[in-house]
């Protein structure tokens, strides 16, 4: 068979590896249900007003969106107030990633973020041939806003914050952000991935896009894929200097946002009672969380988003393969080389339930 050259970063690249099905774990146990804490999706799942409005479109997909998304552009602009050409709609907030680090970064320069955090970055560096640094976190997993200021240099093109943080749940502050941004290199980027962002309390403490118009520097992504209930339809956002949206939009390729869910996030934005709904249930199940998993044995870190990191006393890897026998799927975060830990996401109450009783016969042998 004929062998294609690549690029080297090609050649090597560890791909992404995501997990077994929710069908296919049902056919290898034997399963009749699976409860499914894995991934940090919405508990409540897709808001009937959005299920309408798909269904009520589905018969136009033979037609092409409209490029750039500018009825989403103007409602998100509207809900979050801030001007709609700093806004810039994505196929998820990872497509967005992608095109700052090609777009942004050039050769020799350097992004920068923190260890044990989303792989999703690192993936989009190597790919675009720019150097990827991490600095350490904190003893009991700080987000080390200290150690990325200090570790930026002239060549760096931007640093990565993940608040609220995916594993760990921790969350910078508005305070803390604003003097990151002051002190990096002129031309650096401040990127704050905000996917849990809607997760946090009190919110105005922690989200930099109230005071938008103090940062020059300033990144802020986010998704409807949580706490909107759409991550099947990946669509996510950027906020960002004016001049900088212009350039991405110039150069990205068209219609990477399909019709449906242009529709489906602009339905769910104006969404309020299942919005606040699944907040309720999402805080209710992490506090549900945070009390009950230390009288399991369990270390438990203090999270602001809609999962809880835990270190159960036995190996991570054993429990997590003892859950997936019993129907019970979250992750296990080796991963992110955090061997003895495990991500577990809020789910309904009855499936928040399900999971204690079933870690609790697990544990207790």
């Amino acid at each position: 068979m004929r062998e294609f050259s690549v690029r080297p970063e090609v050649s090597d690249f560890d791909p992404y590896t995501p997990g077994l099905t929710i069908e296919q774990i049902r056919e290898r146990y034997g399963l009749t249900s699976v409860i499914k804490l894995a991934s940090n999706e919405n508990p409540l799942g897709a808001s009937p007003v959005v299920r309408k409005v798909v269904a009520r479109d589905a018969a136009k997909i033979f037609r092409y969106p409209q490029n750039h998304t500018p009825r989403l552009v103007d409602e998100i602009s509207l809900h979050l107030d801030v001007p709609k050409e700093s806004v810039l709609v994505g196929n998820g907030s990872d497509e967005i990633i992608d095109m700052l680090l090609r777009m942004k970064a050039r050769p020799g320069d350097n992004v920068i973020c923190y260890k044990h955090s989303f792989s999703m970055y690192r993936m989009c560096a190597k790919l675009a041939g720019i150097e990827y640094r991490e600095v350490e976190r904190g003893e009991n997993f700080e987000l080390p806003l200290d150690k990325l200021a200090h570790a930026a240099d002239e060549h760096t093109a931007m640093v990565f914050v993940t608040s609220p943080d995916n594993p760990t749940g921790q969350a910078a502050t508005v305070e803390d952000l604003s003097v990151l941004a002051g002190v990096l290199p002129k031309d650096c980027l401040l990127v704050v991935d905000e996917a849990y962002i809607d997760f946090v309390w009190p919110p105005e403490s922690y989200t930099p896009v109230q005071a938008y118009d103090r940062f020059e520097n300033l990144v802020v992504l986010r998704t409807f894929s949580k706490a909107y209930g759409l991550a099947g339809l990946r669509v996510g956002f950027g906020i960002m200097p004016p001049q900088l949206a212009g350039y991405l939009k110039n150069a990205r390729i068209p219609f990477t946002v399909n019709l449906l869910a242009e529709e489906a996030a602009i339905a769910a934005l104006n969404d309020d009672p299942f919005y606040n709904e699944t907040l309720d249930v999402v805080m209710r199940g992490r506090e549900y969380f945070l009390k009950e998993l230390p009288g399991l044995g369990c270390e438990v870190w203090p999270s602001q988003a809609n999962f809880v990191m835990f270190q159960p006393p036995a190996p991570a890897q054993q429990v997590f393969k003892s859950l997936l026998e019993r129907g019970i799927i979250v992750r296990p975060l080796a991963s992110f080389g955090l061997p003895k830990c495990i991500r577990v996401n809020v789910g309904t109450d009855a499936e928040n339930k399900q999971f204690i009783a079933t870690l609790g016969e697990i544990l207790n042998g």
